[in-house]
């Protein structure tokens, strides 16, 4: 397939190093184009290539339940699975690049000023309800992901669409206020609903989209059904009859489920890193990293709560912090520690400034002496996590150090959610971030924790809102004016230090043996059109 842009308008080169398009598995007209991953890549090489198997029922284990609410926010992992399995994009990134690949838009223009962008859609697809999918529902779907009651971190992205012409049904024609460097970002990620039946998906009664799986049932806090979509667009797939989603809310409880046979596979990073490495030695299961799909561990401030407004108090904790502790004896050698969000891949990633604070407990009694007497901080974090839980106890003790007492707080994961999107929190928070995977400008115009224009701190800065504007409207997101952007960013964010970055950790995925062809998104969303019972 052909994928044709506008060398003088968006230029989507590969920003990430190492990048090789052949890491998506797209084949010719009527067949797959789905992300691969390196799940099903990183087998045994004294394995034998099995043939695909048709039929039975892939069952998984996921720490939570869909909330309709969250249904755009990708902030559950039921949400997540829900839209890889029943909904699918405009286009998709392969894991290892951030270079547009078709998936319902078959092939794409971008005017030369940056500001039309006309896809060809497919017109061999259909809805889960028989109706065929056109024009009029990509652009309800990307209009519905700009409506600010749906939460959707991408929001502006989807905003900055101010004109859509879907009279072709094959073809949608969408208008940007100014040229926006990330707009593909947008495309992978905003699922395509029906909009016929979208009023079910957020009253949680139906999920109806045109991916590989339908949606049949819910069993709320227990389970979730899915069912083989027979008039799958691709030919002869899935291969799959049912994935069955066994809400599973304790790790240990999920581990033991996948040990004893009774779910085949755990979602990603839901088991602690440890337990996934020891599955790995274990005759019977594999793991497998997720490189592309990174997480970034880090510990925000309310900088507007007692004893962070100063920011000698913030830079306090980032000296305090003990990273490489974390990332070992957390996240077990996974990844590296950093200063900045994002990841080695990326045209943003600035090595020397990642090596800004290290750890100096000295440095950083000196700074809270100059501060003064310090108030005991909340530290909050979704408690079910036993990873994020070793996390906060090692950050409590290093601040202790440092002459800084906090006070661990843990949350329900719904109560966590619900206090990052509303900028509730007291204090401290410890969690992780996705969206530095993307093209770089996406995190600060997006992602909850950074978005200049309204984070999870309270922090606001004319400088960081216009340098983080700036970068967005770059079209070409790996050019020397792009990353003399992302380093002025890089400089802020570790002047302000609203957020204090821990570390990059690579998702992991743990599965019996008799899984194969597992895939997923940057997004980490299941991409099992090719997945297979052995």
């Amino acid at each position: 397939m052909n994928s044709t842009l506008s060398t003088a308008g968006l230029d989507r080169r590969a920003f990430f190093r190492g990048s090789a398009i052949a890491a998506l598995a797209i084949f010719g007209s009527g067949s797959l184009a789905a992300c691969s991953s390196a799940v099903g890549e990183q087998r045994s090489g004294a394995e034998e290539s099995v043939n695909p198997v048709r039929g039975g029922t892939l069952t998984l284990a996921i720490p939570d339940d869909i909330s309709p609410s969250a249904l755009l926010t990708s902030t559950t992992t039921a949400g997540v699975t829900l839209s890889g399995l029943v909904y699918e994009t405009l286009t998709r990134y392969p894991l290892d690049s951030v270079v547009p690949q078709p998936v319902l838009a078959k092939d794409w223009k971008l005017s030369d000023d940056g500001l039309t962008l006309t896809l060809n859609l497919r017109d061999d697809v259909t809805f889960h309800s028989g109706r065929p999918f056109t024009a009029a529902d990509a652009e309800f779907s990307l209009r519905t992901y700009a409506d600010p009651k749906f939460s959707a971190q991408l929001r502006s992205t989807a905003a900055a669409i101010t004109g859509f012409d879907s009279s072709d049904p094959r073809t949608l024609v969408i208008t940007l206020a100014h040229r926006t460097g990330n707009i593909f970002d947008l495309l992978d990620l905003a699922p395509i609903f029906d909009s016929q039946t979208f009023d079910k998906a957020v009253a949680g009664e139906s999920f109806i989209g045109t991916g590989p799986f339908v949606f049949v049932s819910r069993t709320p806090n227990s389970a979730i059904s899915f069912g083989r979509n027979p008039n799958y667009w691709i030919a002869e797939r899935p291969y799959l009859d049912r994935v069955e989603a066994r809400i599973v809310p304790d790790s240990q409880a999920r581990l033991t489920s996948l040990k004893s046979g009774q779910v085949a596979l755990v979602s990603p990073a839901s088991l602690t890193f440890r337990d996934s490495q020891t599955l790995a030695k274990t005759s019977g299961f594999e793991t497998t990293s997720l490189d592309g799909a990174e997480l970034q561990v880090y510990l925000g401030a309310n900088v507007t709560a007692e004893g962070l407004t100063d920011v000698r108090t913030r830079k306090a904790l980032a000296y305090a912090i003990d990273r490489d502790r974390i990332m070992t004896e957390v996240y077990r050698d996974t990844g590296y520690a950093v200063n900045l969000p994002w990841p080695k891949s990326s045209p943003a990633y600035d090595a020397a400034k990642n090596s800004t604070y290290t750890r100096d407990v000295a440095k950083a009694r000196g700074l809270v002496s100059e501060v003064g007497a310090l108030p005991t901080i909340p530290l909050t974090y979704a408690g079910a996590s036993p990873d994020f839980e070793a996390a906060a106890q090692i950050v409590q003790a290093n601040l202790a150090e440092a002459g800084i007492t906090v006070e661990l707080d843990p949350v329900e994961a719904t109560v966590f959610f619900k206090q990052l999107i509303g900028a509730e929190f007291k204090g401290l928070w410890l969690t992780n971030h996705t969206f530095a995977q993307y093209v770089p400008s996406t995190l600060t115009v997006s992602a909850y924790p950074f978005n200049a224009a309204h984070n999870a701190s309270k922090f606001s800065s004319p400088a960081y809102s216009a340098a983080a504007e700036a970068a967005w409207q770059v079209p070409d997101g790996s050019s020397d004016a792009a990353k003399k952007l992302y380093a002025d960013l890089g400089t802020q964010l570790l002047d302000e230090l609203f957020l204090i970055e821990i570390g990059v950790v690579v998702p992991q995925v743990s599965a019996a043996s008799t899984v194969r062809d597992l895939a997923w998104t940057k997004g980490r969303q299941p991409q099992f059109a090719n997945t297979f019972l052995a």
